[in-house]
């Protein structure tokens, strides 16, 4: 049976624009069919268009993806998992070779997170291409810009996959607002002291009340 490459292969080896390929295929200038609703290219086709033996062609290789997903609490175990099968699904429209999935539970202002060390590491030793996460703020809550050159220079790319917000977005920033409140009053009082309590507790309070 002939093989069939995916639009994303086909851009590789023609080394054209996704929406100049497509516009072949609707304007008859290269053939393909539909599998799984998906456009696929017979290798025919490429051979055709490339004017060389199939034997020749050299397929790309298949980026290598890890998957990131980051919930501020226990409680959003759920929202995790969603996270996971949304970005499943994601890697394999584009047709990429999931190699990993790393998770953590801890507010995105933390830097000491295990997943985000863990992934870290693993750019560094050049384990993946492609790092997946749903939303910027997965992957942390400021400096997302130092991070995303961190990875690019280990030569992994990072992508966001939507751009809306979590339905728990807002609920979020008010956990990292009591976090940043917490931190920067235990600098200036003891955490045993009643005045840090007042303040902590105030602001939580201000944060409740409509």
């Amino acid at each position: 049976m002939e093989r069939h490459y995916s639009t994303r292969e086909v851009c590789e080896v023609l080394g054209i624009a996704n929406r100049t390929l497509r516009r072949w295929i609707k304007e008859g200038r290269i053939r393909a069919v539909s599998i799984g609703g998906r456009w696929r290219i017979p290798e025919s086709e490429v051979k055709r268009i490339l004017g060389q033996p199939v034997e020749e062609i050299k397929t790309p290789r298949v980026a290598r993806v890890v998957i990131y997903s980051r919930v501020s609490g226990a409680n959003q175990k759920k929202e995790l998992e969603n996270q996971v099968e949304a970005l499943r699904k994601y890697a394999e429209q584009n047709n990429w070779k999931l190699v990993g999935i790393v998770k953590d539970i801890a507010s995105g202002l933390k830097e000491d997170r295990r997943g985000l060390w863990k992934l870290v590491d693993m750019a560094k030793k050049h384990e993946f291409d492609v790092l997946l996460v749903a939303y910027r703020d997965r992957l942390t809550r400021f400096g997302f810009k130092y991070l995303e050159e961190l990875f690019k220079a280990y030569g992994v790319k990072v992508i966001v996959a939507f751009q809306e917000p979590a339905k728990d977005f807002y609920q979020e920033l008010v956990e990292d607002l009591i976090d940043i409140v917490t931190s920067f009053t235990s600098r200036i009082y003891d955490k045993r002291s009643h005045k840090y309590r007042k303040v902590v507790e105030a602001v939580e309070q201000a944060i409740k009340d409509p």
